[in-house]
This record gives C-alpha cells, structure tokens and sequence, in this order.
C-alpha cells in the first residue's frame, strides 16, 4: 500500500561472524530479512501467498529470509530452509549465479518450482500456488489477477531470448497491460495496492538495481553493488 513506502529502508548488514556474508536488503523498518542479495552472491525474492494456517513449530517468513540471505550458496539456503520449514504460506525465490529455485511454503510442507530449462534458467511466480500441496492446504489466490500476471510475464521473458540483459528484465516490470492490476500495477479502482519498489540483481556480478516507486514514473534509482 502506498502509505508504506515511508518505511522502506536500503539496509547493509555486516556480520562478524565467521563464513557469515554481508547483506543488501530492500526491507521495511523491523523486519530482519526481505528481498536483496548477499556478497557471496546468494539472492531472495517474495510473493504473498494466502492460504490458512500457521505451524508455530517452524519459523516466520521474514526469519526464513534472512537465514537465504545468510547463505553462501541457493542450495545451502534452500537445505536450511527444508530443515526449519516456514510457519505459514509464503513463496521465496533463491537463487545464484547458478540459477534460481522457488520455494513455495505452507503451514504444512514445502514444494519446489524448478527452474523451466537448463537454458533459460527460468522462475516465474506471482501471488498464487503453482505446486500441487499436501491435503488441507487450499489457496484462496486473493489476488485473482495473479494468473494473468504470470502469463504475462512469461509472454514478456519469451521474447528476450537466451541471454536477456539487466536492463531488458528490468523494462518487463513497467508493463501496465491490464491497469490497475497490471505487472506495473497502480493503486486506484479495484486495486488496493501498487508498484512501490523494483530491483533487478545480478548476481554473477553481485550488484543490484532498485528503481523506488513505480517503474514508470521512477522516483530514484540506485545499486546495491559487493
């Protein structure tokens, strides 16, 4: 919503600890980890995903965050994160210059989205479940233009070819194709919630590019560079 940018912070966090990586995030003030990247080249991203129940024996979202941004590598993150498991439903993105796996939670498993070829090397995900979950876990995709969204974006990423540059992804993220509840999406009519942030990371090189406000109308640009 748009009266939470005003807590948006670009946090850095180096940690004494040994074989502990530096981290560049994109948070909100009070939470411990959310989407960036790390110096030994480890990144996360989040969707919201809706669906009820909650295991207080495994860990919050946010927590789960942070240990993929304590990380040294997708599938250190990934290990950790099977062997705690999260609290509630929640979909993270992590991923290295190796490639990118999607991690799809509920209260009650985790399901994995493969990347869709050893070429492309490709995740994509919005708001809504896209693994088949254990029994009792329903989706309620509170967001109904998530399935178009996906398409969308998969429709766009089609027509980048076999090796897209940052700033190609990064013209993607300004697609209004359904407005208000586009890709680039506003907060007006039937939408609650808008675009407030963008970030494109590399992360063979270790740097990102985070766009505040919408990418169409761009407020500042900077980067998060190791």
């Amino acid at each position: 919503m748009e009266a939470q940018k005003e807590n948006l912070i670009a946090l850095t966090i180096e940690q004494q600890q040994q074989n502990k990586p530096t981290i560049k995030m994109i948070t909100e003030a009070g939470l411990i980890g959310k989407i960036g990247l790390n110096s030994a080249g480890v990144g996360v991203c989040l969707n919201a995903i809706k669906a009820k129940g909650m295991d207080p024996r495994r860990i919050p979202c946010h927590l789960g965050l942070r240990i993929a941004l304590d990380s040294t590598s997708r599938e250190d993150a990934v290990n950790t994160l099977k062997f705690w498991g999260v609290a509630s439903s929640c979909h993270m993105l992590v991923a290295d210059a190796t490639g990118g796996v999607g991690l799809e939670f509920s209260s009650k498993d985790l399901q994995k989205i493969t990347m869709n070829s050893p070429w492309t090397k490709q995740v994509f995900h919005t708001n809504h479940y896209l693994a088949e979950h254990v029994q009792g876990v329903v989706d309620t995709v509170w967001l109904k233009d998530s399935l178009v969204r996906l398409v969308r974006v998969e429709e766009l990423c089609d027509r980048l070819g076999m090796s897209p540059k940052a700033d190609e992804i990064a013209e993607i993220f300004k697609d209004e194709k359904g407005l208000p509840t586009s890709i680039c999406r506003n907060e007006r009519d039937e939408s609650a919630t808008k675009t407030l942030f963008n970030i494109v990371m590399d992360l063979e090189a270790r740097k990102a590019t985070v766009t505040l406000g919408r990418p169409v109308e761009p407020e500042e640009h900077f980067e998060l560079v190791f």
